[in-house]
């Protein structure tokens, strides 16, 4: 992710009376012990809502107008979210001109195509700006599409969010309450509104999820449906065996290798179908995760645990046939015509 979204919450700021007292709510924020840090941003961590293009640098094509993500910042911003940094250093309030510094992320780093980006100067807006770091790059907006080239600048009068981490000491109930008085002696005329970060995050997979519970359930009565199946077959084949199981059994055959006479059959077949199912799995999961930028491997163990799984799921359901008819006595089984 590039950030750590843990314990942080975010704030829309809507309303006037909120704007303009950073540094002191800030201060009365981490009095409170209930936040262990604060920052405010154009953007929140989960999205971008800027993006602008003007920016210029040494070596640049004239005809090349490249497109960049921005996002207004206060100092403390990536020591909030947690940013890791590459490059150079983080915004400092010890240093004056970190003012019109800009930190880009490495997607930013490749498009410009400097080898050395800190200590570089990109003009945007009419002003020369210094890279005083590079980020590691961060999925802010859909984790679908690759890492756009993202700038971060300090600017105190475009902010639109604030970022809060919460003391991982105290519960989430315990640190809300008592950030709440805080929100609302500076923002009286709203109620105290926050989401948390990994949640925001997490919604961008509702699809995902919504598909893994429907594919759940249904793959669940499929298994229900075919153990039927296979109880119902693993009762015919005992009956058709009946005296020979008798038979065996006057001549001494022991009860785990009745049971293993009457199972080798299906195992056979769940080996057979594993092998004819498993490449088609991972035929058709490969092509399905293909869409996706940000994608977990295939591992060998997890094909090994399905047919495994499949395997006890059909022992359990024959063995109650199986067992039941090695145990079935002799004469009467000879008996039966």
């Amino acid at each position: 992710m590039g950030y750590d979204r843990e314990g942080l919450i975010t704030i829309n700021m809507t309303t006037p009376e909120i704007f303009g007292h950073y540094e002191v709510m800030r201060n009365d924020l981490l009095k409170t012990g209930a936040a262990v840090d604060m920052a405010e941003s154009s953007s929140p961590a989960t999205d971008i809502w800027s993006n602008q293009i003007g920016f210029d640098w040494k070596g640049k094509d004239p005809s090349f107008v490249p497109l960049f993500d921005v996002t207004a910042c206060t100092f403390d911003f990536g020591k909030t979210i947690g940013w890791s940094i590459k490059e150079g250093r983080d915004f400092n309030r010890a240093f004056i001109t970190d003012s019109g510094g800009l930190i880009l992320n490495e997607a930013a780093v490749k498009l410009t195509g400097l080898p050395h980006p800190v200590g570089e100067i990109i003009h945007w807006n009419d002003k020369d700006h210094k890279v005083i770091g590079v980020v590691k790059d961060m999925v802010m907006s859909s984790p679908y599409m690759p890492i756009q080239p993202g700038i971060f600048f300090l600017d105190y009068g475009w902010q639109s969010v604030i970022t809060v981490r919460l003391n991982p000491a105290m519960t989430a109930q315990a640190a809300l309450s008592a950030l709440e008085p805080v929100f609302k002696r500076y923002n009286p005329g709203s109620a105290f509104e926050y989401s948390f970060v990994d949640e925001d995050y997490a919604k961008k997979f509702s699809d995902e999820k919504r598909i893994g519970s429907l594919a759940s359930v249904f793959a669940g009565l499929a298994i229900f449906i075919s153990c039927l199946g296979l109880f119902g077959l693993a009762s015919f084949v005992a009956e058709q065996r009946t005296r020979e199981i008798g038979v065996r059994k006057v001549l001494g055959a022991s009860l785990f290798h009745l049971w293993q006479m009457l199972s080798t059959d299906f195992v056979l077949l769940v080996l057979i179908s594993c092998g004819i199912a498993i490449p088609l799995a991972w035929y058709f999961l490969y092509q399905w995760l293909q869409q996706y930028e940000y994608r977990t491997p295939m591992s060998w163990w997890v094909f090994a645990a399905a047919s495994a799984g499949a395997l006890a799921i059909t022992l359990l359901t024959v063995s109650y046939q199986a067992i039941r008819a090695a145990l079935m006595n002799p004469v009467k089984s000879l008996r039966t015509e």
